[in-house]
């Protein structure tokens, strides 16, 4: 575990394991870096794996407030310019601040993982202002609800009234991963209004000169496949791959048929 300073003088923690080329991890919403924590050990043989929590979380510094994606993107950087990686992973809106900072730092290999990116429109956000507005209110169940149904368009949950789905929530929210969980939402929340600012056309992503693996899980929402393959084809080092068998979680889960095509992907990049 080593602190590193950041551009405005706070500093980040950074937990690192393994041996071999170095590859830093950038978490999704709403968790900490506890749950890749099995990622990075199933990794660790062929790789050094650096996780950090993102701000306001855990070990990590507040955030600058008004928040924005640059402070991400500053952060990374920090961590990738201490440990000398070039090659990064990013989850759900995680993928989105490290594509971001593909844009702007020497990252060699980028892997998302049902990246959060908005590729015309296509991921979803017109459930942003009501789960905003419950969560500001309070009623974390109710704003937990409506951003799952929001976001896991796949799931059959999403078709029960939205009684129901309260219900689920607050059973969920009894549960130490739901604690977490509810205890960032509001985070999560400003995170999806940042993926929504930033929604284009995926032109907009062709000055990622790194090699890219646009992942996602074939038991996830479909909407992550159609902006897979319009950000391949408008990256010029982009492919995409669908993983069978794999829901949004998959990465936290690290099985075998997910970790290998990540293993594969850096091992291709070392020199």
């Amino acid at each position: 575990m080593e602190r590193i300073g950041t551009v405005d003088g706070a500093q980040v923690v950074v937990h690192s394991t393994g041996q071999g080329p170095g590859i830093v991890v950038v978490h999704g919403g709403g968790v900490t870096i506890d749950q890749y924590r099995r990622l990075a050990a199933a990794l660790a043989d062929r790789f050094t794996v650096h996780l950090y929590n993102r701000r306001g979380r855990a070990d990590a510094p507040p955030r600058i407030e008004p928040y924005s994606a640059d402070q991400e993107v500053d952060d990374l950087s920090a961590v990738l310019a201490h440990t000398g990686a070039h090659n990064v992973i990013g989850h759900s809106a995680g993928g989105f601040f490290a594509l971001q900072a593909a844009l702007r730092l020497p990252i060699a290999r980028l892997a998302l993982y049902d990246g959060a990116v908005s590729v015309n429109s296509n991921f979803p956000t017109d459930w942003l202002p009501a789960a905003r507005a419950a969560a500001r209110s309070g009623d974390t169940a109710l704003a937990m609800a409506l951003t799952s149904a929001g976001i896991n368009t796949q799931s059959a949950a999403t078709r029960l009234p939205l009684r129901a789905q309260v219900a689920i929530c607050k059973l969920f929210l009894r549960t130490p991963i739901g604690r977490d969980m509810g205890s960032l939402l509001e985070m999560t929340l400003d995170e999806s209004e940042q993926i929504r600012l930033h929604d284009g056309p995926p032109e907009q992503w062709a000055g990622v000169t790194a090699e890219v693996l646009l992942a996602c899980g074939g038991s996830g929402p479909s909407y992550y496949v159609r902006n897979n393959e319009d950000l391949a084809r408008a990256m010029p080092h982009a492919r995409s791959l669908v993983v069978p068998r794999c829901g949004h979680d998959a990465i936290n889960r690290a099985p075998h048929r997910l970790v290998e095509p990540l293993a594969e992907f850096f091992t291709a990049g070392r020199d």
